[in-house]
């Protein structure tokens, strides 16, 4: 494992920009704020480096910041869109409707489907349940693999684990993440 004092913050973006805005990217959907969650993250390693204890690679490290970064996007977004919408309602006028009450143009469409955004919110809430129910090396495979995007070959030599050994407990993490998710999203919704 990597020592605090080996952190180089100069060769961070050589080495974990691209996974880490591919991470971002692929939660946000949106590249320029994708780009400024990275951004964001590389100053907070930077200003908390002298916490870095060493239990993970510093990749790791980062991206488990940058997960707190793109929650905190996510829930700001969607206070910020609630508000926006709020403020910028009008009172219905006669430029809306005509004499008889109806439409003379119909209502534009929602930019914000409010049971779409409660229904992405709790689907991120019940996968993570689901994780954090998977046995330790499962977790660990799982979220090194399929959240932090890490090659098989990195996650092998992190958990000291054997090539074969990875696809196993990937195939039994996700066989559980199928059935935790089919019983606590699926039939719910």
């Amino acid at each position: 494992m990597e020592d605090a004092r080996e952190l180089d913050p100069n060769r961070w973006l050589q080495e974990h920009g691209d996974i880490m805005f591919r991470y971002a990217i692929s939660r946000v959907r949106d590249a320029a704020a994708a780009e400024d969650l990275v951004q964001e993250t590389f100053l907070a390693g930077i200003k908390s480096k002298e916490r870095f204890s060493g239990r993970s690679t510093e990749r790791t490290w980062l991206i488990g910041i940058l997960k707190h970064k793109i929650v905190d996007y996510i829930r700001k977004d969607s206070r910020q869109t609630l508000s926006d919408d709020i403020e910028n309602r009008e009172q219905p006028s006669e430029e809306y409707f005509d004499r008889k009450g109806h439409w003379k143009v119909g209502p534009s469409e929602w930019l914000v489907n409010p049971q779409k955004a409660f229904e992405r919110n709790e689907f991120w809430e019940v996968l993570h349940d689901c994780v954090e129910h998977l046995k330790d090396k499962q977790k660990q495979v799982f979220i090194k693999r399929e959240l932090e995007s890490l090659d098989a070959e990195e996650i092998c030599k992190d958990l000291d684990i054997s090539s074969s050994n990875l696809w196993v407990l990937l195939f039994r993490a996700r066989a559980q993440l199928k059935k935790c998710m089919e019983v606590n999203w699926l039939e719910k919704t």
